[in-house]
């Protein structure tokens, strides 16, 4: 009975075995001895933490950011007239583990700042730091415009209209391919956050190509009422993410040169919901939900959301003054009142009458117009009452946040 002495040199055998990893070496272990699967544990972590450690790092502009870290970048536009340099500045965070390169830029028409403040609230999330992939944010794409508080760039063109853009053209094309090559190329999904132009609102929608399954799912996640199937503009960033077969939305709401606490809160909120449906963050705990107010904000699901296949500008028939004007959000049918244009002495007034059903997704909010001047949007729908339940879930939700949320 002195043969369990034996095993000792079979026990050592095994302890050198863990060290040569093979399929082999692991089932001759597993069978040679039950209570020995312990010895697994302390190899498996090495191995899932050199996994992580091998992660290539983010290269933009000649900053390589490794996996697990921070940096922002500021990319070279040009010098003005006194030496100032003009960049355009990308914030990145590279997660540790891999997963969807997002890119969700701001501002690009200068004068569109509600999406520079989503992306703020966006950057400051503590969740950020179990990010899977990478967020590349950009909260001012024009400089020049966003200085000047105005949509353009000093060469008066657009830069949505100037994509891919070329090195050697204008200022605003030079800037276009900038983004474009170094940023807008480097990314698996975008997000381009908009507001109406100046003096316009729009009501929370999102602008993309619905027939792309990828692209509808994205729009769907977003949770807002209303998504508008709309093609891809030649010249546009949304464009020029479709010809890398990047899928991207436009999320437009609100006013130029004006903060707007739905839109924001709704822009901030739509991002998260992309981002939990890419799988680039955890989806809350239920104690983190009870905790974090915005995680409040009831999203609208798939089946409440509405799909518009096109929208149509009602225009003023004669200049003057236009007063009760219809809601944004408003549901209306052919032969609705939309408001009334009369002129300042009182000797005649024009009724503004919708010719189609749909919901108002945008509005002037000058008083004084002139002939032809847009002054409704309407989104066009084939079910007005399911579009109308969409909006009134939106509008309940958001009108029972506070609007300070801390952020």
């Amino acid at each position: 009975m002195q043969n369990p002495v034996k095993p000792k040199p079979a026990a050592k055998a095994e302890r050198r075995k863990p060290a040569v990893k093979t399929p082999a070496t692991a089932k001759s272990t597993a069978k040679s001895t039950a209570n020995k699967s312990p010895a697994k544990k302390p190899a498996a972590k090495p191995a899932a933490r050199r996994k992580r450690e091998t992660r290539a790092p983010f290269e933009i502009g000649g900053v390589s950011i490794a996996a697990g870290s921070r940096a922002t970048v500021n990319l070279p536009i040009s010098v003005l007239f006194d030496h100032t340099p003009m960049t355009l500045t990308v914030r990145v965070v590279h997660g540790r583990e891999p997963g969807p390169v997002l890119l969700v830029c701001a501002a690009v028409h200068g004068d569109e700042i509600n999406g520079v403040e989503v992306i703020r609230r966006l950057l400051r999330m503590t969740s950020l730091g179990k990010l899977r992939g990478t967020l590349v944010a950009v909260p001012v794409v024009n400089t020049f415009g966003f200085l000047n508080q105005t949509r353009y760039l000093p060469d008066r063109r657009d830069l949505n209209r100037s994509f891919p853009g070329s090195p050697r053209g204008s200022l605003t094309s030079q800037l276009a391919y900038l983004f474009n090559t170094e940023v807008v190329a480097k990314c698996t999904h975008g997000i381009d956050l908009h507001t109406g132009a100046i003096h316009r609102t729009n009501f929370p929608q999102i602008r993309a190509v619905l027939t792309d399954p990828a692209v509808r799912r994205m729009a769907q996640a977003f949770g807002v009422p209303l998504l508008l199937n709309a093609k891809l503009r030649p010249g546009s960033l949304r464009g020029v993410g479709g010809d890398y077969g990047i899928p991207f939305l436009v999320y437009e709401a609100g006013e130029a040169l004006r903060y707007d606490g739905t839109s924001i809160r709704a822009g901030f909120r739509g991002i998260v919901n992309v981002m939990r449906h890419l799988d680039m963050l955890p989806p809350p705990r239920r104690e983190e939900r009870r905790a974090d107010l915005l995680d409040r904000q009831a999203s609208v699901p798939p089946k409440a959301q509405v799909i518009a296949q096109s929208s149509t500008w009602v225009r003023a028939p004669a200049g003057g003054l236009l007063r009760d004007p219809v809601r944004l959000g408003a549901l209306v049918e052919p032969g609705t009142r939309l408001g009334v244009v009369a002129d300042p002495l009182g000797n005649a007034e024009a009724r503004i009458i919708s010719t189609v059903s749909g919901i108002v997704i945008g509005k002037t909010n000058l008083p004084v117009v002139n002939q032809g001047d847009g002054l409704f949007n309407i989104a066009q729908v084939s079910d007005p009452d399911s579009a109308l339940e969409a909006v009134d879930i939106f509008r309940d939700d958001r009108e029972s946040e506070s609007a300070g949320d801390g952020e």
